[in-house]
């Protein structure tokens, strides 16, 4: 019996020549080799790191997808006309029609192309659309979660995946329902024992079993050291360096390895401010080093796919400290953000790309940022209902982790964070009476449908608040963070790259947060990161496949 062939394929075995070659292995790489392959096309996927997935297994793996033919399973409806004018509201401007025509027509055919094609297995979500104000809105259908998938279809897979990070091993929709709950341990440890992914990691791992299925040659521990250009179209073609020892030619070439997030060299270059990463840290920018070397032009670098992130519990990942998403510990009933003065800045239960914004504030007398550093403030209630960071909930003070600040009062916690007492116990003061009723004067916090999504249903009569009156009360800094960067190299509608003159580099293609978002720093709905990525590498898959003469 010939025993299978292995997912992976050492440098030193690759053909010197491929149809494509794909840079990453993520969500954007793994769906324009799946196009490209689908039509006959010959690939390879190339991965700077030792594991397969990028940022996708590192993440939450939901697409935002508008009027995609899945909405129908748990009722949801849509439109093309309906998914346009929310996205012209979201964008306020930035789109062209075409471009919005573009987005909601290739997102739906993207979805319907992994549905039929791959073992992606995506389900709609109970989760409305970031801003229910705006028309065209919707109730959920427009996010989709992976199901769990088990990596064990693919001998070797599940050893050959990105490690989960932070992210427990439950299903997106899982997450949504338990409000800031705990999830049950038993689920846990048995999908844990049966080695089965979820969110990201379901997502990168069916993506890379289908394209294993597919014929697609995969090579791990294998980055792209360099880019040439060689010949005319169409008998021209790229040269791609493999691991500094290899040169792999091939007729096109799709950039999708991530953004810059983990270069201190290129964010302290192209960003505005600060941020904290919590995705793959291999994603140094490379991407974006190789296509500036040929001449492609890039845009939009100062665009982040924003988050507030929780650091202080000290965790790591791929030995490089990191963090975790701490919105919905800000959602949650019982809590405020406050700056250094104090003040609350910021509705805590707004969407977490635009939390981040908030961030890039400056103060006009100093110049300096105004809402860094910032704190998550808790009461006692609050701790003993919310695990923070991960850490169990508590009643008992002595079992509280030693990362989180506590003091029995308000003006002893701001001593101890750095925070002006007063500031602390005036906002304390003006916001708890409203919170008792329900309500945010300042910021509306709650008001809205997507506000409540992520709070305590159990709590009455806004699930997102609470005031903050028992001791101790304890603190966690909130820092900007980053899911990736949103900006990069510029592509047109079918992912071509583009030089300074806006014109198409022939046969290199750009996907992924190493090209600049399609939403050119609007975030629509939770999975517009993933959204952008797979739709742009859905359309240069399918130009690759009508164009390279094989």
């Amino acid at each position: 019996m010939t025993p299978p062939r292995p997912l992976l394929t050492p440098v030193s075995g690759l053909a010197e020549r491929y149809d494509l070659v794909v840079i990453g292995s993520g969500c954007a790489g793994m769906t324009a080799a799946l196009v490209a392959r689908n039509a006959g096309v010959s690939v390879l996927v190339l991965e700077k790191a030792d594991r397969l997935g990028g940022t996708t297994a590192a993440g939450g793996g939901v697409m935002w997808a508008p009027n995609n033919h899945l909405m129908g399973c748990r009722d949801f409806t849509d439109t093309d006309e309906d998914a346009a004018a929310y996205v012209r509201a979201a964008t306020a401007g930035s789109l062209s029609e075409e471009e919005i025509s573009w987005y909601v027509s290739t997102a739906a055919e993207a979805v319907r192309f992994l549905d039929d094609n791959t073992r992606v297995d995506y389900s709609p979500l109970f989760r409305p659309d970031y801003h229910m104000e705006w028309p065209g809105a919707t109730p959920g259908g427009r996010g989709l979660d992976h199901r769990e998938f088990d990596p064990s279809v693919v001998p070797g897979l599940a050893e050959a995946l990105r490690r989960p990070t932070y992210l427990p091993l439950i299903t997106m929709d899982e997450r949504d329902q338990l409000h800031g709950a705990a999830p049950d341990p038993d689920l846990l440890s048995g999908r844990a024992e049966r080695k089965v992914r979820t969110m990201g990691g379901a997502l990168a791992g069916a993506l890379a079993a289908s394209a294993w299925e597919a014929g697609v040659v995969i090579a791990a521990d294998a980055p792209a050291t360099g880019l040439e250009r060689f010949g005319e179209q169409p008998g021209g073609g790229w040269q791609v360096t493999v691991a500094g020892e290899r040169d792999v030619t091939a007729a096109a070439v799709v950039i999708a390895s991530g953004g810059f997030e983990w270069s201190p060299e290129l964010t302290g270059t192209l960003l505005t401010f600060p941020i904290t990463p919590i995705s793959a840290p291999s994603n140094t920018g490379d991407g974006l080093k190789l296509g500036m070397a040929v001449g492609a032009s890039f845009t939009e670098t100062t665009d982040i796919w924003g988050v507030p992130v929780i650091t202080a519990h000290g965790a790591q990942y791929d030995g490089r400290p990191s963090g975790r998403m701490g919105n919905v510990e800000a959602t949650l009933p019982g809590g405020i953000v406050v700056n250094a003065a104090g003040r609350r800045f910021v509705n805590e239960a707004l969407n977490y790309h635009d939390f981040s914004r908030v961030f890039a504030n400056i103060e006009p007398g100093t110049s300096d940022y105004a809402n860094i550093p910032a704190y998550l403030v808790v009461d006692s209630r609050y701790v003993s209902r919310y695990p923070v960071a991960g850490h169990p909930a508590f009643s008992d003070a002595a079992l509280a982790p030693d990362w989180m600040a506590r003091a029995d009062t308000l003006a002893g916690l701001a001593e101890l964070i750095g925070v002006d007492p007063a500031g602390l116990e005036e906002t304390v003061a003006a916001f708890n009476p409203g919170a008792e009723r329900g309500e945010d004067p300042a910021f509306g916090r709650g008001s809205s449908e997507q506000d409540r999504h992520l709070g305590d249903p159990t709590q009455e009569p806004n699930p997102c608040l609470a005031p903050l009156t028992q001791a101790p009360f304890y603190a966690v800094q909130l820092h900007p963070g980053a899911l990736g960067t949103a900006g990069g190299l510029r592509a047109d509608l079918d992912g071509r790259v583009l030089d300074w003159d806006g014109e198409p580099l022939p046969g290199l293609y750009a996907a992924g947060n190493c090209s600049a978002t399609v939403f050119r720093d609007a975030y629509p709905g939770g999975g517009a990161t993933i959204g952008s990525a797979i739709t742009r590498a859905y359309a240069a898959g399918r130009h690759i496949a009508g164009t390279v003469q094989r």
